[in-house]
């Protein structure tokens, strides 16, 4: 059985994979307390001395304004130490498959999904870690597939807890009666992250490469919101009280940030809809019948 060290094994992607596919590989879990990914050398050494054949790389540290802030720390984690793991995997001839972001492309203007081809630019630390990561791969011929991934939903269920998402930031919205804004100047891909997971098997044995990894959207984040509330059941009137439009975030230049997926689709991975991710997400919690 392959044995698949995977770090941020705590984290809610990495969670779900696990999860899913426990009968079919032997995963290492990698927390911050086997090594920190903040002491780039000892991550080294750490995997110096580990047995595996493949590195499934989740672990991030991905808040905008902690990377901003922490610039210099936050680079050993999202840069250096992925960097040092890949180097690591191509000494022991064992695979890395990074996961990036599409905040990779969050300095460009275009209306269209990005496809792999597209140059990246990114106005944000956190973007530029990533593609510093995304480069050394390409520029060493590293045994490596790179996903870059939407914003991920799901719900918390025992034993996996959700990462921040569409999905409670309006239940707590409608629930706990807060009226919240959401941007009306961004679109972006949704993706259940159980869509990804259960279709590791496939990711795994991928042609190294960039791959996009985005279930499809045309809705803003706003609307997105608004036609989330509308499914879970909550009247016009209310929708309209507790989900506002934010109209100052992003005014100064629309963010696109939709990600093109043909290339991940023809070597047979599907993709969905944020409507569709949406129907199974509440159906599988109980949420929708």
């Amino acid at each position: 059985m392959k044995k698949i060290a995977i770090t941020g094994a705590n984290g809610y992607l990495a969670a779900l994979i696990q999860a899913n596919n426990q009968n079919n590989y032997e995963f290492i879990p990698v927390t911050r307390k086997d090594v920190d990914l903040i002491q780039p050398e000892a991550v080294t050494n750490f995997f110096e001395n580990l047995e595996f054949d493949l590195v499934l790389h989740t672990a991030a540290r991905t808040q905008t304004v902690d990377c901003e802030t922490n610039p210099l720390d936050t680079y050993k984690v999202n840069t250096e130490s992925p960097i040092n793991i890949a180097k690591v995997c191509q000494q022991k001839d064992a695979r890395f498959i990074f996961l990036s972001t599409e905040q990779v492309f969050n300095q460009r203007t275009e209306r269209n999904p990005y496809s792999e081809e597209t140059l990246v630019d990114s106005s944000s630390i956190y973007g530029q870690q990533k593609i510093n990561v995304e480069n050394f791969l390409l520029e060493n011929e590293i045994d490596a597939v790179t996903l870059r991934l939407s914003w991920m939903m799901g719900l918390s269920y025992p034993g996996i807890k959700s990462s921040p998402n569409i999905i409670k930031k309006v239940m707590d919205a409608l629930f706990y009666q807060k009226p919240t804004k959401f941007t009306v100047n961004e679109v972006r891909g949704m993706t259940y992250a159980n869509n990804l997971a259960e279709q590791f098997d496939k990711i795994v044995n991928l042609p190294n490469g960039i791959y996009h990894f985005s279930s499809q959207n045309n809705r803003s984040t706003y609307e997105s919101a608004k036609y989330l509330a509308s499914v879970l059941g909550f009247n016009e009137a209310t929708i309209v009280q507790y989900i506002l439009p934010d109209y100052n975030r992003y005014a100064d230049r629309f963010r696109n940030l939709r990600l093109a997926t043909d290339k991940i689709e023809a070597q047979g991975i599907q993709i969905s809809t944020f409507e569709n991710d949406l129907d199974r997400c509440l159906t599988d919690f109980d949420w929708k019948n």
